[in-house]
């Protein structure tokens, strides 16, 4: 079907006429005078092929061809001023899909302030949410398939990425309930080397990974790894059994299990950084908008910004 080629003006003053049935009053109501209206009324005849209006005097109306044309016209006219206004929107950053990569953990911490306070502030804007581990997080914002990291301990060598810390919390010591060392309100690290663990992979988060295993190599010890989980929920879910002991952020003591314990940690000094990752090189409103928003939540720290 040949597309058609109908200036805007011409559309417009076709609909205002039709609405006035009246030159002067059409021509007033858009602004000009009634020669200019009467020209482009012509024009648009001569491309549809058919008078749109009758003329007589003191009486204006739409023909059989101006009847068929009006619905269309308001139409095109309605979806192109909705068009701008949504093409405004989200050039401003108002509206639009933002795409989140966020570790399961976090749910547990700045997650759901996050989204409420970036809901509140933009309700236009959907929000496609994606569950994933930190490596996963990473491959994701280089091949673009999401907009924005909520990530555990940040690598050091992406160039390409930059990252803002927003969270930072002690580790704890996760044990089945029945533990001898699950009596104490502080466990030493040291006191965990005759027990085996149950650990992420490294694959996962490589920075988390080798952060919680050099926690056990400054206590003396290498941890005895008997199982991988690749989400924290699986790995106090395997503790619960009696499977082993963990080292964990210490938000993961609102997973709520009854046969397992949470203990604080001696020495207490270390810490998990949690980040907010984006590409330096992303143009989206929605990035910085998030950015902005996460600024503001009253669970973040105060952001610093590190890069590869």
């Amino acid at each position: 079907m040949e597309r058609p080629e109908l200036p805007l003006p011409q559309l417009h003053a076709f609909v205002v006429l039709a609405e006035e049935l009246h030159f002067g009053h059409a021509a007033a109501r858009l602004g000009i005078a009634q020669p200019p209206l009467s020209q482009q009324i012509r024009r648009l005849e001569e491309k549809v092929g058919h008078a749109l209006f009758t003329r007589a005097p003191g009486r204006v109306a739409l023909t059989g061809a101006g009847c068929e044309l009006l619905p269309a016209a308001r139409r095109a006219l309605t979806d192109l001023a909705n068009g701008l206004a949504a093409a405004r929107a989200v050039g401003s950053g108002s509206a639009g899909r933002l795409r989140i990569g966020f570790a399961a953990s976090l749910a547990l911490t700045i997650l759901p302030g996050l989204l409420r306070t970036f809901r509140h502030q933009f309700p236009g804007v959907h929000l496609d949410i994606h569950e994933m581990t930190t490596a996963p997080q990473i491959a994701a914002l280089h091949d673009k398939t999401i907009d924005i990291g909520l990530l555990r301990e940040p690598p050091t060598d992406e160039a390409e990425l930059s990252f803002r810390t927003v969270l930072s919390e002690p580790f704890v010591a996760v044990l089945p309930s029945t533990h001898p060392l699950a009596a104490q309100r502080t466990v030493r690290v040291a006191r965990l080397a005759g027990s085996p663990f149950v650990l992420l992979p490294r694959s996962v988060g490589p920075s988390l990974h080798d952060q919680i295993i050099g926690l056990c190599s400054a206590a003396g010890f290498t941890p005895r790894v008997v199982q991988h989980a690749v989400e924290w929920q699986t790995v106090c879910a395997l503790v619960e059994t009696g499977l082993g002991v963990s080292l964990a952020p210490a938000s993961i003591r609102r997973i709520r299990l009854k046969g397992v314990a949470f203990r604080r940690t001696e020495p207490d000094t270390a810490r998990t950084r949690v980040a907010i990752a984006w590409r330096e090189d992303d143009r989206n409103p929605l990035v910085a908008r998030l950015l902005a928003a996460i600024g503001q939540g009253p669970s973040s720290s105060t952001p610093s910004r590190s890069s590869g």
